[in-house]
């Protein structure tokens, strides 16, 4: 069919791939950084514009027929009534609307309203708490938005060229708490109540459809958020979870429904494909190992990993709740972690390393648990991050999660998404692809782990974790779904 490329803006590179439209093969790939400061929370969005000129070099993009976006979800583009930015791009790591969030429910009645309303209950991070910020801290600038976008939707405008029309997609637009992932419709009531003025929102594009062509005839998809976008590029399908190490940690799956959540535990994306992506979050992952290295002077956490090993499953009765920076899942803002379990014969460094892995994994497991309550199948687990390389991960991840463990080589899998969705625009504009089904790229190179017979022991790790959370924190889970 030919050759189309994904490139994803990440919050510190641009990252691009070229890849064979019918198969996925890689044929080349550039990278760049941002010219922006790290922890920059504004920032010029013509800075993502030099950052791709800059990857997309020495010929990078010839040949191509389609391109997809990629990009950081949660950020803010504020235009006025010519289409030029009123301030800097708020980003989706910044703070400063926590409050305006808190305020935003209580002016629409609560969480429950909200959930009925969009799907999720408000977030510092989100557009729409972004607005209401806006509309308290900068009412001047906040007078002249006449229309928004994210980070995605103003690349794939820039590329064509500025047009009138604007667009986003269904992953992109499920993120703002001003869309509702169930009814598929915006509701600008909310866009009011947060900026005081309603103000033109981008059209959303269906998964297939392109958002336009550049006047040399380069089709460019609709694009996604990079959330999205990396689980298209996995090519994770119902029944499968993705699980996230960074330092705080994620579960998310493909499910056919939002999952409306008063209590904020779930957030009910949409996905890149027609279906749903509801994400669990915990504030507590691959930090609970690092705190465990520095406790036990070991240098990094591969020797973390072997120091578990020597352990055995239960870590001879110590339990970790690794609940270091106060926790989202279950929500315990103000707690600590706890080591329990604390005798004579279990006061070795092999125990608590392994408690550590434990915990963190259980951690997880609990964030996966709210998604099965709410019907969700999981059947497979795929394990993203620099921890999943780790052998005790791997060891005790598929009894802990009770599913096969899949643990796909490294790749810029947001870039590969965007691709693959350019590839799926391109053949159905052609006619050679279905609207209703993307390209069957080969799925990602990956080691595969199961629980085998060590299902019955993961098991029992779990239970003992369970009792001694539910101990110290009765009552922790419900309020959740």
């Amino acid at each position: 069919m030919g050759i189309v490329a994904g490139l994803d803006s990440s919050s510190g590179f641009t990252r691009i791939v070229v890849c064979d439209a019918d198969t996925g093969a890689v044929l080349r790939q550039g990278c760049a950084p941002h010219p922006v400061e790290p922890k920059a929370t504004d920032i010029d969005p013509q800075a993502w514009l030099l950052s791709l000129g800059e990857a997309a070099t020495g010929g990078l993009l010839e040949g191509v027929q389609a391109i997809g976006v990629s990009a950081q979800q949660h950020g803010l583009i504020t235009l006025d009534a010519h289409g030029a930015p009123v301030r800097p791009a708020m980003l989706g790591n910044d703070k400063r609307a926590q409050a305006a969030a808190a305020d935003l429910i209580d002016a629409l009645g609560g969480r429950q309203a909200w959930a009925e309303a969009v799907g999720s209950v408000p977030q510092a991070g989100q557009p729409v708490a972004k607005l209401r910020w806006l509309a308290r801290a900068e009412p001047d600038a906040a007078r002249r938005v006449a229309a928004v976008m994210q980070p995605h939707d103003w690349l794939v405008w820039q590329l064509l060229g500025r047009p009138a029309r604007r667009t986003t997609d269904r992953g992109g637009a499920s993120g703002t708490g001003y869309w509702s992932a169930g009814t598929g419709a915006y509701r600008s009531d909310l866009v009011e109540l947060a900026l005081g003025q309603q103000c033109t929102l981008p059209e959303v594009l269906g998964p297939a459809e392109a958002a336009g062509t550049t006047p040399e005839g380069l089709l460019i998809s609709a694009g996604t958020g990079e959330t999205m976008a990396a689980a298209f590029g996995l090519g994770v399908a119902v029944g499968d979870a993705v699980v996230s190490l960074g330092a705080s940690g994620s579960v998310m799956a493909v499910h056919h429904e939002a999952l409306p959540d008063p209590s904020g535990t779930i957030t009910s994306f949409a996905d890149a494909t027609g279906m749903h992506l509801p994400v669990v979050h915990t504030l507590n992952a691959v930090r609970a190992l690092r705190g465990s290295a520095e406790l036990l002077g070991v240098a990094d956490l591969s020797e973390l990993s072997a120091l578990a090993l020597k352990s055995t499953p239960g870590s001879s009765g110590l339990v970790l709740l690794p609940y270091l920076e106060g926790e989202r899942t279950p929500q315990l803002p103000h707690t600590a972690g706890t080591l329990t379990g604390l005798r004579r014969e279990s006061m070795k460094p092999e125990h608590l390393a392994r408690a550590s892995f434990e915990g963190m994994l259980c951690s997880l497991a609990d964030a996966m648990d709210v998604l099965r309550r709410r019907g969700v199948e999981v059947r497979r687990v795929f394990l993203l991050g620099a921890a999943a390389e780790l052998p005790a991960v791997q060891a005790l991840a598929p009894a802990i999660f009770g599913a096969q463990v899949v643990v796909p080589q490294p790749a810029d899998y947001a870039a590969l998404g965007a691709a693959r969705q350019a590839a799926w625009a391109l053949g159905a504009a052609q006619g050679t692809l279905s609207p209703q089904a993307p390209p069957a790229w080969q799925g990602a190179a990956a080691q595969v782990f199961e629980p085998g017979e060590e299902l019955a022991v993961g098991q029992a790790v779990r239970q003992q974790y369970g009792a001694t959370r539910d101990q110290i924190h009765p009552g922790a889970f419900d309020a959740t779904p």
